[in-house]
């Protein structure tokens, strides 16, 4: 009789086959879905926009083939030389999308900043109203600019208060137009939008105010029930917006068109114009950028992106460049780019530091270094 050994219930390598199968499986699965969650991550847009630097344009030179500035009147111009740049800002618009892997690069990039959306654009705000808003901010920015310049020179620019927009549902519906020229509320002469707020402000909501205005050259009174504002009714409202109007003594075309927008232009238009009607040079040949939003009293503000539009100017050659006195520490806050950082608070202050500079280029003026 023979004797077979016993055998096995089952192949022992049988039950073995399919655990290592589920391990390769597993460790493909996971490793494919990382990869493909990686790549979907590197794609998807993100809740981000960013500031890169933006093209530069020489106020004092051509724009679109035609002098950006040109000045007409009883008035002597003189040649410039040199070139003052204003920067700009490449912005991502409020429909625009910025990707991960866009987002992670510029993170990286000294020169671009990356910041929430919200922190740009108000929440639902339309790529439409955005540049409806930065054109009607470059309009203000052109006429100010003059101004300021204007005023500067010595000459007499009346100020004028006009009304804007009129809400239709706003205590001043069917009662002001767009345009008309407010000229006193309840007796007090108003010369500043700044001005009709404070008159208006000194009633109580539901009283009644009296603005005398002039409609296309006829004076008349229009009385107007105040109401509370949305979200102080504390404070009383007609419904309207107000702006500057300005009657200049010499005629200005500015020529910028559409493809920039904002007001931070303001102060370099500003050093253009005056640069255009005194003799003499304020760059002293040199390349000088800078920014700066502009008051009619030539007051100079702040604006957003220093750093980005010192990188463009860097780029276009600049060697000088203005910064408005509160964004000092930003634009300090890195490279120079070996330009001379010039500290300026008014018009004045920007005038005087380029004479410096054109007469000397080691002179010493208020920096933000």
């Amino acid at each position: 009789m023979s004797l077979t050994p016993p055998q096995p219930d089952h192949d022992p390598w049988i039950g073995l086959e399919p655990t290592v199968s589920r391990r390769y499986v597993t460790v493909v699965v996971a490793a494919v879905t990382t990869i493909v969650l990686t790549i979907v991550a590197f794609l998807l847009p993100v809740p981000y926009a960013t500031l890169q630097p933006g093209p530069v344009f020489d106020t004092l030179g051509d724009f679109n083939g035609e002098p950006m500035l040109s000045i007409s009147g009883d008035v002597q111009t003189y040649p410039t030389d040199g070139a003052l740049d204003f920067t700009t800002v490449s912005v991502t618009s409020p429909d625009g999308k910025v990707g991960f892997s866009e987002a992670l690069l510029a993170w990286f990039d000294p020169n671009v900043n990356v910041v929430p959306k919200d922190f740009l654009y108000p929440e639902g705000e339309t790529a439409e109203e955005s540049d409806a808003q930065s054109a009607a901010q470059l309009a203000s920015s052109k006429d100010n600019s003059s101004v300021a310049a204007l005023r500067a020179l010595g000459y007499e620019v009346p100020e004028q208060v006009r009304i804007g927009d009129v809400a239709d549902d706003g205590a001043s519906a069917d009662l002001l137009e767009s345009g008309d020229v407010v000229r006193a509320i309840d007796g007090t002469a108003v010369g500043t939008p700044q001005e009709a707020v404070d008159a208006v402000a000194e009633v109580t909501p539901g009283d009644v105010v009296t603005l005398a205005i002039e409609r296309d050259g006829v004076p008349q009174d229009v009385a107007i029930t105040t109401r509370p504002a949305a979200d102080d009714p504390e404070l009383p409202r007609i419904g309207v917006s107000l702006a500057a109007s300005f009657d200049l003594p010499l005629q200005i075309d500015n020529n910028v068109g559409d493809s920039v927008g904002g007001p931070s232009a303001g102060t370099m238009f500003a050093l253009a114009i005056y640069d255009l009607l005194t003799p003499g040079s304020l760059t002293g040949g040199r390349r000088v950028a800078g920014t700066g939003e502009i008051s009619p009293e030539g007051v100079v503000g702040p604006i957003g992106g220093v750093r980005q539009k010192m990188a463009g100017a860097h780029a276009d050659g600049a060697e000088v460049f203005l910064v408005p006195a509160d964004n000092c520490a930003e634009a300090a806050d890195g490279d120079d780019f070996g330009m001379t950082l010039v500290k300026i608070t008014a018009l004045d202050d920007a005038v005087s530091s380029l004479e410096s500079l054109a007469a000397d280029p080691d002179a010493k003026v208020p920096s933000c270094s």
